[in-house]
Formats: structure tokens, C-alpha cells, sequence
């Protein structure tokens, strides 16, 4: 499955929210330097699918804030 995330880097609080089908914001503290915040995203995903962080692929946006995942 594909989802479009719009991350929010540098957030106090943290959490995965949804507003809208298969279009996800989420809120991570980390910065958005040396992929840091790629990979908060990354295991806040997998803990709100309930999945292992290998099965939670960044497919595109790698620099940018709107990004694609594949959860698999």
C-alpha cells in the first residue's frame, strides 16, 4: 500500500495523523538533517501500522516534505 505523508519536522509532540484516504501528516522532533527525521518517520509508521520498520520503504521526497511511502 502507498500513502502520502506530509511531515512536520522539529514538532514538539509526536504522532501520525490522517487527513484523508491514504494521506497521512505526521510530527516528528527530529531535525530534518542528515536523514534523521526520514527515519523518526519511518518508526513512527511502522508502529502505527504495526508492522517491522523493514516493511516501511520511502519510495519518493527523500529532501522534501511531502513524501511517498510503501508499507508492505
Amino acid at each position: 500500500m502507498k500513502i502520502s505523508v506530509s511531515v512536520k519536522p522539529n514538532s514538539k509532540a509526536e504522532k501520525v495523523e490522517l487527513l484523508a484516504e491514504n494521506h497521512y501528516q505526521v510530527r516528528v522532533n527530529a531535525p530534518p538533517v542528515e536523514g534523521k527525521a526520514n527515519e523518526r518517520v519511518i518508526e513512527l509508521l511502522a508502529e502505527h501500522f504495526k508492522v517491522p520498520k523493514s516493511r516501511v520503504q520511502l519510495c519518493s521526497g527523500g529532501k522534501s516534505k511531502k513524501k511517498v511511502f510503501e508499507i508492505g
